[in-house]
């Protein structure tokens, strides 16, 4: 990867995310921006709705690994998350103990109010992901 790759990379980074608590167990939460966020929430209230989340892992061998994370819901939205694993490790392996994903606004209270969960149908996926990312971080 270049230093034009990496500079644009970080650039386009989500850097809103966080985890919260939620009966002892902590969750990871993207934060989306509130009009983004009430959109979506808009287009599937009251539906039943599956979402595909797909975690595409992009590493240069020099320890820079980012997660493009695509979520696609079943009500024809797809979110695209641009993550850089070097600075948020925990909310990978927060994933990956909960095979649980939050979405929220900016102005929610996270894990209390106006958040939308999803329950990850395939933990061993992200148990996989877990690795490669943990391996290109150490290269």
């Amino acid at each position: 990867m270049a230093d034009n790759d990496l500079k644009e990379l970080l650039a386009q980074r989500h850097k809103d995310i966080t985890l919260f608590d939620l009966e002892g167990k902590k969750v990871p939460c993207i934060i989306m921006e509130e009009k983004r966020f009430d959109d979506m929430m808009r287009a599937i209230a009251g539906r039943p709705i599956s979402v595909e989340t797909n975690l595409n892992i992009l590493q240069d061998g020099l320890g820079h690994v980012f997660v493009k994370m695509t979520l696609h819901f079943s009500q024809e939205i797809e979110e695209k998350v641009l993550l850089y694993a070097n600075e948020s490790l925990e909310f990978f392996e927060a994933l990956n103990e909960t095979s649980m994903l939050a979405i929220s606004s900016p102005h929610s209270e996270y894990g209390r109010s106006n958040v939308f969960m999803i329950q990850l149908p395939k933990p061993e996926k992200t148990a996989d992901a877990l690795e490669i990312i943990k391996k290109g971080l150490k290269m």
